[in-house]
């Protein structure tokens, strides 16, 4: 009667009450259970409840396969042992030493769990026969507890699972109906349990898709299992969700199925990125094309009289390219700003800002494809002028500026003043032809040359 009310009330501390109750019914000194546990592989009986004289001594234990309770599990019988540190020398540490112990196999389902045992410490207890029916009753109490707690135990841990998991687990009869909801789908689905508990599950469903419903309901009544199915489910407030649904047949304890739980994960965010991911990829295909266009234009048109100058005339379009995309980078392949594109490419000759090169700072933003084009040209114009023009000489100055034309075309000047004499050249040069062929080939625009005595002005006109 005690160990019942135990249950009723405290069903945690039945292993104790087990050995409070051995103690007294059986007027023993100690009395306690060893019991073996999964996590060590059972290579040891652990002491997790003791009353009495060895009180102290819980969560203590011995081996599995060198003492008596291993002798009385080996057996299957109850035993009495006498002073038993003669032959596990281990229990003279255990003090008070045992003068008489008796020990009851303790079963689960028919598997060894391990032992309950009463101590006597001197002679003045011993245990008889009806100690030992008094034990045997206990123990099969005993198991019935021991089996109850450790499925109150493993319900509570389930509890806490469904609870705490971000994903929605929900169940369902055979109607359809909500049975159950976690604090997962409120996250997920907005509604509190009260609200949709008793409820189709059709509710969560777009009307589209009610017919996904009694499919999903006839593979559960044939017993399927049905993994990852990703489908579309409304929110109470209207909106929809991708979702990955796992759902599973629910069986009473004859082995009937009742019903269905379901685990609902929001993907949602993973499709998106997943759709961003795709886009990126071809985008990326794409400017890898046009850079690869590009370059390849580059070196077609270049030439040079030695193959040093041919080198450096490669290496300084590639790097004025290169230089482009670090800017596409940094705006996540929206474009370049013109500005940073000249800054860039001028930076060699603006330490002394505002003397030899002037930069007008409107905002502009460069979509990719023309961004790399206006860089080839800045790195053309920038190279002839620091050989033959305002920039090879400390006196010459360069302004660049740009506008919008009515007609939505970019409007480039680079005007040189200051430098050396200028006189018209004879023949078009190669960094000429590379400018020319790509803004007029690859952007449809236009560019024009004045090749004043004071320096050079250039004007290129590109559809913006």
């Amino acid at each position: 009667m005690a160990l019942a009310r135990e249950m009723a009330t405290s069903p945690g501390g039945i292993l104790q009450k087990l050995a409070e109750t051995a103690l007294t019914s059986c007027c023993a000194h100690s009395a306690g259970l060893s019991l073996l546990e999964e996590f060590d592989q059972k290579k040891r009986f652990h002491w997790r409840a003791i009353a009495g004289e060895w009180a102290s001594h819980v969560n203590g234990g011995t081996p599995r396969d060198f003492g008596p309770c291993g002798a009385v599990l080996d057996r299957n019988v109850a035993l009495v042992f006498s002073h038993p540190e003669r032959d596990f020398p281990y229990f003279g540490e255990v003090k008070p030493l045992l003068e008489e112990g008796l020990l009851i196999p303790f079963y689960v389902y028919g598997e060894a769990m391990g032992t309950i045992w009463v101590v006597s410490h001197d002679e003045s207890c011993r245990f008889d026969a009806e100690d030992l029916r008094v034990m045997t009753n206990l123990g099969v109490f005993a198991a019935a507890a021991y089996q109850t707690v450790q499925s109150l135990q493993a319900g509570q841990r389930m509890i806490s699972i469904v609870e705490c998991s971000d994903d929605a687990i929900i169940s369902k009869d055979l109607n359809g109906i909500i049975t159950s909801w976690n604090r997962g789908a409120e996250r997920i689905f907005g509604y509190l349990a009260e609200d949709i508990i008793g409820k189709p599950v059709t509710t969560l469903i777009p009307p589209e898709l009610h017919n996904e419903e009694p499919a999903i309901l006839e593979r559960i009544r044939r017993g399927e299992r049905i993994d990852h199915y990703q489908t579309i489910r409304m929110r109470k407030d209207g909106g929809r969700i991708d979702i990955s649904l796992t759902i599973s047949p629910m069986r009473d304890a004859g082995g009937k199925i009742i019903g269905a739980s379901k685990i609902a994960r929001d993907i949602t965010e993973q499709k998106r990125s997943a759709a961003q991911i795709a886009i990126l990829a071809r985008e990326a295909e794409h400017r890898a094309k046009n850079l690869l266009t590009t370059v390849q234009a580059t070196v077609h048109l270049t030439q040079a009289d030695t193959l040093e100058g041919f080198k450096r005339a490669i290496a300084g379009r590639i790097q004025a390219l290169a230089n482009v995309n670090s800017l596409f980078v940094q705006s996540r392949w929206k474009g370049a700003e013109l500005q940073s594109l000249v800054t860039q490419e001028l930076a060699p000759y603006c330490e002394n800002e505002g003397t030899r090169v002037q930069i007008c700072r409107p905002d502009l933003l460069l979509e990719p494809s023309t961004a790399q084009t206006i860089a080839i040209v800045l790195h053309e114009l920038a190279t002839n002028a620091a050989k033959f023009g305002a920039l090879s000489t400390l006196e010459g100055r360069v302004q660049i500026e740009w506008s919008r034309s009515l007609n939505q075309l970019l409007i480039l000047r680079w005007i040189e003043t200051d430098g050396p004499l200028v006189k018209p050249p004879t023949h078009y040069g190669f960094g000429t032809r590379v400018m020319e062929n790509m803004v007029r080939g690859q952007l449809k625009g236009e560019m024009c040359f004045d090749w004043r005595p004071e320096g050079l002005a250039c004007e290129v006109a590109i559809p913006a």
